[in-house]
This record gives structure tokens, C-alpha cells and sequence, in this order.
């Protein structure tokens, strides 16, 4: 890897475009490098895990609103939507599957200076792969360079300290993985990323106190812009440059302003992309932060029964890095985390609701752990509103490590009972992590996509899915059109999508 400095200039220094962080990632986007093994294995389990986690959220209502839109907009030749059959617009397909993917927060995460969910990147590139009549070995590229770009860049630059949604990485590192897809010029990359990063910059307000339906939206709206950049950039039409370093560019005013300075990691040229190697899945529905403080509560609850007990606590203090702590912690200072008639979305992002649900329940399910009536029961309200985070130096150090063997999204918890008995255990990584105690490879990821699909696709359906997906190197385009899943007989009939304009 090269590191590549990056930082805002005037006008007047007009910085040739061959040095601008877009154009650099274009040349990463064009390097013909062979993707390996490795790398593929690891595409095919996240194109299976994709696809698990959409299938679970066919019938929620942002996904049936997004599949509705979707459906008003048939194209030929067009691109598949999750859980229906015909072909629809890419840029229309990216965005229903978008949300398919994103709606149950249960996919897979990338933590580092910023945070992602690099699966994101799959639905527009694999919607355009579709269209324009690719091969799984395109579309093994394409991802590969998604992932690549979004590693890169969160690894690197920082959004969410000024407020700005993750999201702004995603729209350049999924425009860059479609331009590796199509085998577009350096040039035309170069300006698709730019458009794409110029539309797709947002505020996080979107994650912040009563989270709403926007929050599985947003990364399918970078995907969709990342389309609608690429096919403009296609027809000649170019980019707000340099996008990064401008005066008035994104840096200068939306992050660290004119005096930032970024060191940018991004491949040599010859280097194989293996930025998805760096990233991880999740064993539970809830915000990656909360994957090891679930698996730790569960142990917990069995370990010690009298835990579950509000009228045996008298306190739970959670010790953390800064970003659970401020982001899914009491550190955020939302009432809604202890709210029991909040959204999913919101109980989702309060650590206390999860960690306290799990020790009870000794498990975590991605319908059952959100109910209403689960959140309301009496012994859990009064046990939750028992549990903080505090901030924890060393977590906080840990969190940011760039050593995979330190890095750590856990902590440590201390539990007092009413008797004065402390009980105090920590945990560093989740079970599924590739560090942790059980470690996701392809037989949890086949099993996850099962489960979820059971009820909602005919095993024969399931079967074809997971048949099919796992001989993606060999695929011709007119396999990919199978890259999807048609939800059983009579199951959408109930699910009628809503009417808007179109």
C-alpha cells in the first residue's frame, strides 16, 4: 500500500487532476490486477450474506415502499429486485436492494477513523452487472474494487467528527467498483467519482436521536447516485474538481477544513485489492458495536441468572471506547435510547436496550429482540434504565489501533448487585469476528442465509440461491440475472407497496 497525502488548495495552486485523491482512486479502479482466492471466497460468503439479510426485511415497510418505486420503473434490460421477478432500472433496482440490505442493520461493518458497511457497495454494482450483461468474473472485479475504496478511505478520513454521514464514502467507492465492472477509462472514473462524492455528502442527523426509516435509505441513495454518476460521466459529462482538495471542495468545508492534512492508503499499481479481508459480518441484527456486547450479555445471563434480576441490580456500567460510549451509548445523550416505545431503528443504536435485552434472553433475534412487547416488559425497562457507558481511555486506543490482533469494539462491564457483590467481565470482539470466539467462514454464512430465509423463500428457492452464487467466478451474464431471490407464493400479496408520484 501507498500512502497518498491529501489536502485542500486554493485556486491558484491548480492542482493537476493526476494528483487529486478522485483520479488516484480512478487509477485503482483501472489497475488490471488479478483478484484473488481469497478475496473471491470472501465476495461470494458477502453476496450470500446480502442476500440473507434482505430477504429477512422483504416485508418491512421501507423495503416495501423502496420495491414499490422500484416497480415503477421496468426497464429493458434492466436489473432484479429482491423478492419479486421482472427487471427494473439499475439505478432503480440499486435502490430497493439497497434497502433490503441496510433495513435490519445486519450486514457487515468496517470500522476505522470512519465507519461503514461495505456491503453497501454490492446492490448498485451487481444492478448494473445485471444490466449491461456482465460476468460474475466483472462483477467479482467490481466488488472487489468497492470494497477496496471504501476500506481505504474509511481507514483514512474521518466524516463522522464533523457530523457527516458515512455515507460519503460509499457513492466514490461504489462509482469507482462500477467503473472497474464496465472496464471504463481512468478519466471517465475519475469524473463519476466525483460527482458521486459531490451528491452524496449528508449530515448525521439521520443517526441521531429518533432514528427514522432514512437510516436504510441513505446508503441505497449513495448507490443509486453512483449509478446516475457513472452513466452521466459516460456520456461526456463532468465533475465539481478537485472534488477533495478544492478550495470549496469537501475537505475545506465539510471536514477538517483548509489547514487538513489525510495520508490516503491505496494500492500500487500491480497490488491485489484485499480491502474485504479487513472486514467483518455480523452474527446479530444491531449496530456493529453492540455484535460483542450481546455475545458477552448472553454468557452473562447464563453464567450468572441473578443479573437479569432489576430488583437484584443496582447498577451497570459499561466501560467502552469514545464511539459506542457517544454514538449507541448514554454518552449521546438521547432520551430515546431508554425509551421502550422508541423505533427499531433507535433500540438498535442504544447499547443499554441491547446489552440488557441479551443478558435476560440469552440470545438475539432480529424480530423477537425489537417487539414492542418485548421492549415494554416491566423487569427489562427497569433493568435497562439501570445500565451507562462510560468512556474508557485504553477501549477508546484499542478501537483505533490499526493492528488487527489489538483492535477491539468491546470493554468492560462491572455489574453491582444490591448485596454489594461486583461482577465484572470484558470482552474485545464479537464470536463472529475473525479474531473471535467462533469466526463467520462459509458454512455460518450458508446457515444465516437459511435461517432468515425460512418462511420467506421455498427451500427450493434457497437451495438454487446458494447452488448458484457459490460458482459466481464461472458465471456467464446470462446467469447473473439469478443473483436474487423470489419471496414464496402469496407472501407479498399482504405487503401491498404504497402509492407516491410515480
Amino acid at each position: 500500500m501507498k500512502l497518498h497525502p491529501v489536502r485542500p488548495h486554493q485556486s491558484s495552486e491548480n492542482l493537476p487532476r493526476e494528483h487529486q485523491l478522485a483520479w488516484k482512486i480512478a487509477e485503482v479502479a483501472t489497475d488490471p490486477v488479478a483478484v484473488t482466492d481469497e478475496v473471491t471466497e470472501m465476495i461470494i460468503n458477502r453476496v450470500i450474506d446480502n442476500a440473507a439479510v434482505a430477504t429477512a426485511s422483504l416485508t418491512r415497510a421501507p423495503v416495501v415502499a423502496a420495491r414499490a418505486q422500484a416497480q415503477d420503473h421496468p426497464y429493458a434490460p434492466g436489473s432484479t429486485v429482491f423478492g419479486i421477478g421482472g427487471r427494473y432500472g439499475p439505478e432503480w433496482a440499486a435502490w430497493a436492494n439497497g434497502v433490503a440490505v441496510r433495513e435490519l442493520d445486519y450486514h457487515d461493518t468496517f470500522l476505522a477513523a470512519e465507519y461503514s458497511h461495505p456491503g453497501d457497495n454490492i446492490p448498485p454494482i451487481l444492478a448494473v452487472a445485471q444490466h449491461a450483461g456482465k460476468s460474475g468474473s466483472d462483477l467479482i472485479r467490481g466488488i472487489a474494487t468497492g470494497y477496496e475504496i471504501q476500506v481505504d478511505l474509511v481507514k483514512a478520513i474521518s466524516l463522522h467528527a464533523h457530523k457527516i454521514d458515512h455515507v460519503a464514502h460509499l457513492g466514490p467507492s461504489a462509482a469507482a467498483g462500477i467503473g472497474t465492472l464496465l472496464g471504463l477509462d481512468t478519466a471517465t472514473i475519475f469524473q463519476a467519482i466525483g460527482q458521486a462524492l459531490h451528491t452524496t455528502t449528508a449530515t448525521r442527523q439521520s443517526r441521531k436521536g429518533e432514528i427514522s426509516t432514512w437510516k436504510a435509505y441513505a446508503p441505497a441513495f449513495a448507490g443509486k447516485m453512483a449509478v446516475e454518476a457513472v452513466d452521466r460521466a459516460m456520456r461526456g459529462q463532468t465533475s465539481p474538481t478537485p472534488i477533495y482538495e478544492g478550495e470549496d471542495g469537501v475537505i475545506a468545508w465539510l471536514l477538517d477544513g483548509p489547514d487538513a492534512r489525510y495520508e490516503v492508503p491505496l494500492p500500487e499499481a500491480g497490488e491485489a485489492k484485499r480491502g474485504i479481508l479487513d472486514t467483518y459480518t455480523k452474527e446479530h441484527s444491531a449496530e456493529y458495536q453492540a455484535q460483542a456486547w450481546i455475545d458477552l450479555a448472553r454468557r452473562l445471563g447464563v453464567a450468572h441468572p441473578e443479573l437479569r434480576d432489576p430488583e437484584r441490580v443496582a447498577s451497570v456500567v459499561i466501560h467502552t471506547s469514545h464511539h459506542t460510549h457517544f454514538v449507541i451509548g448514554s454518552g449521546a445523550n438521547d432520551p430515546q435510547k431508554y425509551d421502550p416505545n422508541a423505533s427499531r431503528e433507535t433500540l438498535d443504536h442504544s447499547i443499554p436496550y441491547i446489552f440488557t435485552v441479551a443478558l435476560q434472553d440469552g440470545e438475539w433475534h432480529h424480530e423477537r429482540s425489537y417487539s414492542r412487547e418485548r421492549a415494554s416488559r416491566w423487569d427489562t425497562v427497569a433493568l435497562w434504565r439501570k445500565v451507562v457507558t462510560e468512556e474508557d481511555a485504553e477501549w477508546t486506543r484499542r478501537y483505533h489501533s490499526i493492528d488487527p490482533a489489538e483492535k477491539a469494539f468491546g470493554g468492560r462491564v462491572e455489574v453491582t448487585l444490591t448485596d454489594g457483590t461486583t461482577i465484572v467481565d470484558e470482552i474485545a470482539v464479537a464470536d463472529a469476528h475473525p479474531l473471535g470466539a467462533r469466526p463467520f467462514a462459509r458454512e455460518q454464512y450458508t446457515a444465516k442465509f437459511r435461517a432468515l430465509a425460512d418462511g420467506v423463500l421455498e427451500p427450493v428457492e434457497i437451495d438454487r440461491f446458494l447452488e448458484l452464487v457459490q460458482r459466481l467466478p464461472s458465471l456467464g451474464s446470462e446467469h447473473l440475472s439469478g443473483l436474487t431471490v423470489t419471496a414464496r407464493p402469496g407472501l407479498l400479496a399482504d405487503f401491498p407497496g404504497p402509492k407516491g408520484l410515480f
